[in-house]
């Protein structure tokens, strides 16, 4: 389902009239339907760390270089170098003063700190992607922004939680007539697509595979 028809979805919901095109959505109403749509979509995206959003990618690091500029979308959940898991350590400093311990990685700021090695290295990084949309042609980005895109949140789950989601937060009032029927059925939804979908990281993984 796509972005204008989960928004229609929401304004029938809210018995509001539907749109043919998604020019047509110039009220203040729909502004806010399609911010909350988005909000709502990021929220249950980083509610849990879903299989869904898990991707694989390589990074470069050239020999003699211990910085790296962090171009990973998301949550690091593996880092490895030659086969090797490499494990996060808070201890930055010990990076920076040449004092880097063995088979660990480290953050600060922007830039990923690793030992030094002698010769060019290849980090694969598993992560869970930012990434929370899908555009018609396939490729990903953080928003929902045009009528074609589609939530990440896989189906029969993303309409009944993005619409109910959504329109529970444009009234945001408990003692709207459809309110607690939105919420029981948004939870409802939450928890089915979390005893469905695996989030057990030990779980193997749907990956896409992406180069720099």
């Amino acid at each position: 389902m796509n972005y204008l028809e989960i928004i229609n979805k929401c304004l029938m919901e809210l018995n509001y009239k539907r749109v043919r095109t998604f020019d047509e959505l110039v009220k203040n109403d729909h502004a806010k339907i399609k911010n909350i749509l988005n909000i709502i979509n990021s929220e249950i995206c980083t509610f849990e760390n879903w299989n869904f959003l898990l991707r694989k990618k390589i990074l470069h690091l050239p020999k003699n270089t211990t910085e790296l500029i962090n171009s990973v979308n998301g949550k690091i959940h593996t880092l490895s170098i030659d086969g090797k898991k490499y494990v996060y350590t808070q201890d930055f400093e010990a990076f920076i003063l040449n004092n880097a311990p063995q088979e660990k990685y480290s953050v600060l700021n922007d830039m990923l700190l690793f030992p030094n090695f002698e010769e060019d290295k290849n980090i694969d990084v598993i992560y869970y992607t930012n990434d929370f949309v899908k555009s018609a042609d396939g490729s990903e980005k953080m928003h929902l922004e045009k009528e074609d895109d589609s939530p990440q949140i896989p189906d029969p789950f993303a309409e009944p939680l993005l619409v109910y989601g959504t329109c529970m937060r444009m009234k945001a009032n408990p003692n709207y007539g459809k309110f607690s029927y939105w919420l029981n059925m948004y939870k409802e939804n939450l928890a089915n697509m979390r005893s469905k979908l695996c989030t057990d990281i030990k779980q193997s993984p749907s990956i896409t595979i992406e180069r720099i």
